[in-house]
């Protein structure tokens, strides 16, 4: 009986993880819409923005995919959406090309300096922070 008890308590806890996670998306989605971005969008450009210090600075598509929770198919449309609104740049990588290099552009920049405060805003509204 108490091995059900605990597993119950578990899938409890996993319903819980999973509807702050749907909870805090939409959030961060509503916040961000009117500027053009959803919550994925602002990881990728929050990613790069805290991997690169000044403009110009590269990462590897390839490091992205491993902190954000998309597929690589996902992730190379979207990157590919924000390459097409100006707010990153992509580049084949001249020691490997299949490796691929994204970065910030100065629109991409103060985009994300701009919307910031709303997705930590979002953050705070729902996680209690």
């Amino acid at each position: 009986m108490a091995s059900k008890t605990a597993g119950g308590q578990l899938e409890e806890r996993w319903r819980d993880i999973l509807s702050t996670h749907a909870r805090t998306l939409c959030e961060i989605d509503r916040a961000l819409h009117p500027h053009g971005l959803g919550a994925s969008d602002f990881e990728v450009l929050d990613m790069l923005a805290a991997s690169a210090s000044e403009e110009g600075e590269q990462c590897r598509v390839q490091n992205l995919a491993g902190r954000v929770h998309l597929s690589q198919s996902a992730l190379s449309r979207l990157i590919a959406r924000l390459e097409k609104d100006g707010l990153v740049t992509r580049s084949v990588c001249a020691e490997d090309r299949r490796g691929v290099w994204v970065s910030l552009t100065s629109k991409g920049r103060d985009l994300h300096a701009e919307v910031l405060p709303l997705q930590r805003a979002a953050l705070a509204r729902t996680l209690g922070g």
